[in-house]
């Protein structure tokens, strides 16, 4: 790069200037989106596998669950989408993780681009995956039978919450993804983690049919509140106490993993 570019993105003393840092990290965020182009089979994971939930859950276990699929669907669908939202963060992991591996940050360390750029860059990306297999899913529960009751503002507000609180699972993804040797022992935590915290959790049943002593776990798992939350605003009912028990879950996984993941981060790419 040129001087007169180094003086564009740079403070004196070599440190990035917050606007080019913004910059930098839309294009590490754009290359991964377009990574999707040269990978097709990334679609798989954000496309077809979320369509594949929505239909397994609805006519595998509708009937048995509700009477009817279309039943099931309008009480399913905000949990289907909240377990797909978790499951597809690991993704975050896993991507770092094959960086680090591959040394893609170590050439990235090479540029004189800021040193949080192509993390940021990532979540963001990733963030923007998980819009797009939530819109997905909705479109197709529509298709379904699924009725949207709480409007647009509803809905607006649903796609906000979901995205808030899969920003901050980003922030342990990134922790797992910098302390795995391997993408494999992401997958192996991703099955032994989330499998038992989304299925001890609303997102499919209601509380009260579970035994008591399981129901002490999942009135306070933070997927109930995120599942509640994200279905009382889809539907329009009352769910005023999931929504802010979900933003204080988002607030707290942020404040503890977010600092956690930036130190494994910075001793990753010294």
């Amino acid at each position: 790069m040129t001087s007169a570019a180094l003086t564009d993105t740079q403070w004196r003393g070599g440190r990035v200037r917050p606007l080019a840092a913004l910059r930098q990290t839309g294009t590490m965020a754009w290359r991964s989106l377009v990574s999707v182009k040269h990978n097709p089979l990334e679609l798989v994971d954000y496309s077809i596998t979320p369509i594949m939930f929505v239909f397994l859950f609805t006519y595998v276990f509708g009937g048995q669950m509700a009477g009817s699929p279309q039943e099931y669907l309008q009480y399913a669908l905000a949990g289907i989408i909240v377990q797909n939202t978790l499951f597809m963060s690991m993704y975050t992991a896993m991507a770092l993780n094959t960086d680090l591996t591959k040394g893609v940050f170590d050439r990235l360390r090479s540029l004189p681009i800021a040193r949080t750029a192509p993390l940021l860059g990532r979540i963001t990306a990733d963030l923007a995956k998980q819009l797009w297999a939530m819109l997905l899913m909705i479109a197709l529960g529509t298709l379904l039978g699924f009725e949207i009751t709480g409007g647009v503002a509803g809905f607006l507000g649903a796609t906000l919450l979901l995205l808030t609180f899969a920003a901050a699972v980003s922030w342990t993804a990134v922790l797992i993804g910098m302390l795995a040797g391997d993408a494999e022992k992401v997958q192996v935590f991703a099955f032994t983690f989330i499998f038992p915290i989304t299925f001890t959790s609303s997102a499919f049943v209601q509380v009260d049919t579970m035994p008591g002593w399981l129901q002490a776990w999942v009135n306070v798992n933070p997927v109930t509140h995120l599942s509640d939350a994200f279905r009382g605003l889809l539907l329009g009912t009352p769910a005023g106490s999931a929504i802010m028990w979900s933003l204080v879950w988002a607030a707290g996984i942020t404040l503890v993993f977010m600092p956690l993941a930036m130190r494994a981060y910075r001793s990753h790419t010294r």
